[in-house]
């Protein structure tokens, strides 16, 4: 056999493929393609442990019913005053924002029970794009965040909720918040790869979440805080969610003295912005600590 026909043999003639080796496929493909087997595998195991999903839901429902009826009549809304029905749609936003960024915690924890089991390692070494894990994990949590916000959106229509737009917007807005929770997802999925136990990464993904939904326009208007807070609060991506959710819900009182902060006067568009650009930043650190993580 000649060099020239051993080396065809080799490398499996003229395509250049070796024997044995995976098909090749394009980048992007591939990754498409890998991700939704890793987001119907985490599907999977969502339906087969329901019980995730369900102590996912108690904990919005409670903080629904618990902020309408104990601070309802007590926090006053610029342009609505003292009424536990204006409270409530100005605090429905909030409470789906906080909803979708809550999920950060378990997308973290996920991933780091993966890491712990070994799965992770197992992931590395097939023949698949490495991002396809960590794309199709946060998939899979964008889905469980939708059904979260359906089931939570029927609770707040059954306590008085109600929207003053026309579909599309309020659509909009509910799509705008699906875009902040996978966002987050991917800052989730950064500290999942970062600790050591499950335990770690929800702890890890909390500690920062309540001051950065509480420093907000979620539960109260940022007017009301300190001058420095309220910068803070007028800057921070979450309440231009919820300011652009609002205002696409129809929930602002007639009136109401929106801040003059750039994020405030253009929520929606600031909404975007944000949720793209934390994508952009978390996803490309994920990507590259799951690289060289190890279990």
């Amino acid at each position: 056999m000649t060099t020239a026909s051993t080396a065809s043999t080799a490398t499996g003639g003229a395509g250049g493929t070796s024997l044995g080796a995976p098909p090749a496929r394009g980048g992007i493909s591939r990754l498409a393609r890998d991700s939704l087997v890793v987001a119907k595998r985490n599907l999977i195991r969502m339906v087969r442990i329901p019980e995730v999903v369900i102590f996912g839901l108690i904990q919005p429902i409670m903080f629904v019913v618990l902020f309408s009826y104990v601070f309802g009549g007590s926090i006053s809304i610029p342009g609505a005053g003292i009424s536990p029905s204006g409270y409530r749609e100005f605090l429905m936003a909030g409470i789906f924002a906080q909803t979708v960024t809550f999920a950060t915690a378990g997308a973290g924890a996920g991933i780091a029970d993966d890491m712990h089991k070994g799965l992770i390692d197992r992931f590395r070494s097939l023949p698949m794009s490495r991002g396809a894990v960590l794309t199709g994990r946060t998939l899979a949590d964008l889905v469980q965040s939708a059904l979260t916000l359906v089931v939570l959106a029927v609770v707040a229509l059954l306590i008085g909720w109600r929207t003053h737009e026309n579909i599309a917007k309020v659509l909009t807005g509910f799509a705008l918040l699906l875009l902040l929770g996978y966002a987050f997802s991917w800052i989730g999925a950064l500290i999942g790869l970062s600790v050591r136990t499950p335990e770690a990464a929800t702890s890890g993904g909390l500690i920062w979440l309540f001051p950065l939904t509480f420093i907000s326009n979620a539960f109260v208007p940022s007017e009301n805080m300190p001058s420095f807070l309220q910068t803070v609060a007028d800057w921070n991506p979450f309440s231009a969610t919820v300011m652009a959710c609002r205002d696409l819900f129809g929930n602002l009182p007639p009136h109401y003295p929106v801040p003059d902060a750039w994020p405030m006067q253009h929520p929606v568009l600031a909404s975007v912005i944000w949720s793209v650009l934390i994508i952009a930043a978390f996803r490309t650190l994920a990507v590259r600590k799951y690289r060289s993580a190890t279990a």
